[in-house]
């Protein structure tokens, strides 16, 4: 059984080659929109009004930070390769497999390499409470959904939310005490005419998927 949400959730992969193409505006707000319909159990807040505090419920409580700029994705990848390269040699050690595959990617990638963001022309921040981390990560799946849907590809990257040892970044993306990055994820449109040792890479990159264990009862 077959229909075009399925068929949308089928197609969804981790995209890790992409065109310097600029996203229209009103796509990545198309996309927010998607992400921002997730359910959410909710988060309790202190808020002021009148000169009074009272606790509501927010059944959002999440926030976006959209970088496009080149300037800041660079101070980004600066402020995380070093965390990442240090990874990446206990790796060596610890998942020789995982670290060979990486060591693989990087050989293919176009300069310059960034095994980081990918040399996506977005970097989708989804910022929220520590506690809401169910609500928050829908709010990625949702986001990552509605890209394939719009012909983009995506990929969520763990290393994109080590940013907290730069005070520049923590003030720019205004990171605030028992918040958390849930991603990042990076958007573009899918690289057009990748290289033969590209598209293998990848392939032996990307786990095939399992078919799912079930218990009836």
């Amino acid at each position: 059984m077959m229909n075009i949400v399925i068929e949308t959730i089928m197609k969804r992969k981790s995209v890790r080659l992409y065109e310097p193409t600029p996203i229209p505006k009103d796509i990545i707000n198309t996309i927010i929109k998607a992400g921002n319909q997730a359910p959410s159990t909710g988060d309790e807040k202190e808020v002021e009004e009148g000169g009074k505090k009272r606790k509501i419920t927010d059944y959002q409580p999440w926030r976006f930070v959209v970088v496009e700029d080149p300037e800041f994705k660079q101070k980004l990848v600066q402020t995380i390769e070093p965390i990442r390269s240090n990874f990446y040699e206990g790796m060596k050690r610890t998942m020789p497999e995982m670290y060979e595959q990486g060591m693989k990617l990087y050989e293919v990638m176009e300069e310059p390499k960034d095994l980081i963001f990918y040399s996506a022309p977005v970097i989708l921040y989804v910022i929220g409470p520590r506690r809401n981390s169910i609500g928050c990560a829908m709010v990625c799946e949702n986001i990552m959904i509605a890209a394939v849907s719009l012909g983009l590809g995506s990929c969520y990257v763990g290393f994109g939310s080590m940013v907290k040892g730069d005070a520049d970044v923590v003030q720019t993306l205004e990171l605030k005490d028992g918040e958390r990055i849930y991603g990042p994820i990076v958007l573009g449109y899918p690289k057009v005419d990748p290289s033969e040792n590209q598209v293998s890479t990848l392939a032996e990159l990307r786990p095939k998927k399992k078919e799912p264990m079930i218990k009836w009862i």
